[in-house]
């Protein structure tokens, strides 16, 4: 609550972006000129609050769906909003069923639970964690939910945040050290975790092997026990004000 911290707020706030704007029609168009399918992570901006938000784009360029981090961990609630179920997609595209979960809501298992019971088969996991760790969960959850992990860490130096951001360091010197990975539905990696500079990671999908996974495990089907253990999954917007 210094001055000090609340022109870096404002400053980081007048970075965040709208939900749909001019940044991601950027983004949208950038998708329709190569026919891909997008999922990125951005700071979204909600009037005086920001959001943790993937997005999700399809090859046509448009925006299909988004979203908002749940839970932001430790500090991250000093800055950022939480997440309501409004918005935990599962998206039905071209290539498969696409969800997401931002960085460590990967260790929340209720959520895990509810993407694997909408039917996700690429799960997409944007995250700052380049710990071996982090790659040991991805194997868990692509083993777990019998789907495709595909999480991408960033690969940033000093030389990549503003001259004057209070970070002690030298501009060569990696702040987050990458760590992608693409996992299978038996927990094996595509591609191992990289972590030797910024790469374009990629892998042939057979969805063909979520059913020859989901042969001996399916923790939402034949693997349940819902006699003992039942999820409630509250899907409605949590807005502060309404207006009828």
């Amino acid at each position: 609550r210094t001055e000090e911290g609340r022109d870096w707020f404002r400053r980081y706030w007048e970075s965040a972006i709208d939900l749909p704007g001019l940044e991601s029609e950027r983004i949208g168009a950038a998708a329709a000129e190569h026919g891909v399918h997008v999922v990125v992570g951005v700071i979204e901006r909600d009037g005086g609050t920001l959001y943790c938000t993937a997005v999700f784009f399809g090859p046509d360029g448009a925006m299909l769906g988004t979203h908002r981090k749940l839970m932001p961990t430790a500090a991250e609630r000093l800055i950022w909003g939480f997440g309501d179920g409004s918005t935990m997609p599962v998206i039905e595209t071209s290539v498969g069923r696409l969800g997401a979960a931002i960085c460590w809501e990967n260790y929340l298992p209720l959520y895990r639970v509810a993407l694997y019971a909408k039917g996700v088969q690429i799960w997409c996991a944007p995250t700052v964690d380049d710990r071996e760790r982090w790659a040991a969960s991805m194997r868990h959850i692509a083993l777990e939910g019998r789907c495709f992990v595909v999480s991408v860490g960033q690969y940033t130096t000093r030389s990549g945040y503003p001259d004057d951001y209070p970070i002690e360091a030298e501009p060569d010197e990696v702040l987050i050290g990458g760590g992608s990975c693409i996992v299978d539905p038996h927990g094996r990696f595509l591609v191992e975790p990289y972590r030797d500079g910024e790469a374009v990671l990629v892998a042939d999908v057979d969805l063909g092997e979520i059913p020859r996974a989901t042969f001996d495990l399916d923790v939402v089907g034949h693997y349940a026990r819902p006699d003992v253990f039942r999820l409630v999954v509250n899907e409605e917007p949590q807005r502060p004000v309404s207006f009828s």
